[in-house]
């Protein structure tokens, strides 16, 4: 199995973003991706803009993955959406808990991803692929290290093909959860262009990623120098890639913000290994 490509998207929730958008994912194409992925907000909020971002992709013949999650639907109404995308000819779908929306405070209302892999997998068989989240640092409600692995290792065996990680920004964290879960199927690391200081430090408080001092540091120092601050992030997301390619990462999955100059900077300057087509 080669190495593979990937790129994430939030989904369009108007005609101009969507066409902005596709001028993104022609400009991301070149780089023969597996796939391209498209967010699903919390409880489903975004749950007909996911679904109408994927099928314009799928009609425009890019390959289009939703992220789905059981949020507040009953069964029944997720995999009638499933059956929706299915009949576009989508042949991959990301699994997630997803965040868990504002006003549920009581933990009764959580489905978590496992229950939607299990769902998936007895409706589908094989006839799709199910990528699932993991946290190299640790999920931020996970009680402990060892417990994220085991919830991320039954993932897996309820029928997981693939797992893509949270951004992060220590390659031995990647390293270091690989070699704890040892699960059998690929882990590919998630990578968070650096654009900007204020949007990071907001995305990063949010699900848990750590930004290493030494980046904060430079950041703020930049924070006023637009082109500094690409260059500076251009360089650290480089040199993170290439580790994980050095170490033996099966692909990189880059969450590109909608936008495609970041991971265009990075990705022209890599030494890629030979990928699937």
């Amino acid at each position: 199995m080669g190495f593979g490509l990937s790129f994430e998207y939030s989904s369009a929730r108007t005609p101009e973003r969507l066409e902005a958008l596709l001028r993104t994912t022609q400009r991301l194409a070149k780089h023969a991706p597996e796939y391209f992925s498209v967010t699903y907000g919390a409880g489903g909020s975004t749950k007909d803009g996911t679904f109408e971002t994927v099928a314009a992709l799928r009609e425009h013949g890019f390959p289009a993955a939703p992220h789905l999650s059981i949020g507040t639907d009953d069964d029944a109404e997720v995999l009638s959406l499933v059956d929706r995308y299915v009949a576009l000819g989508v042949d991959r779908i990301v699994a997630l808990r997803g965040d868990i929306p504002s006003g549920f405070g009581s933990t009764r209302h959580i489905r978590y991803a496992e229950e939607l892999v299990k769902l998936l997998r007895k409706h589908l068989g094989s006839k799709i692929t199910i990528e699932v989240g993991c946290y190299p640092e640790m999920h931020p409600d996970a009680r402990t290290p060892d417990a994220d692995v085991d919830f991320f290792r039954r993932k897996v065996e309820a029928g997981a093909d693939s797992a893509i990680t949270q951004y992060f920004y220590n390659a031995d964290a990647y390293f270091d959860f690989v070699a704890r879960a040892r699960v059998g199927i690929p882990i590919v690391p998630g990578i968070m262009p650096i654009t900007g200081y204020a949007n990071l430090v907001r995305f990063s408080d949010k699900c848990g990623a750590e930004i290493p001092r030494w980046i904060k540091t430079r950041l703020v120092a930049l924070q006023d120098d637009e082109a500094g601050v690409k260059a500076f992030g251009t360089e650290v997301v480089t040199r993170l890639c290439q580790q994980l390619i050095d170490g033996g990462a099966p692909g990189l999955h880059f969450y590109t913000l909608n936008l495609a100059a970041a991971t265009n900077a990075v990705l022209a300057n890599l030494r890629l290994p030979p990928r699937a087509r």
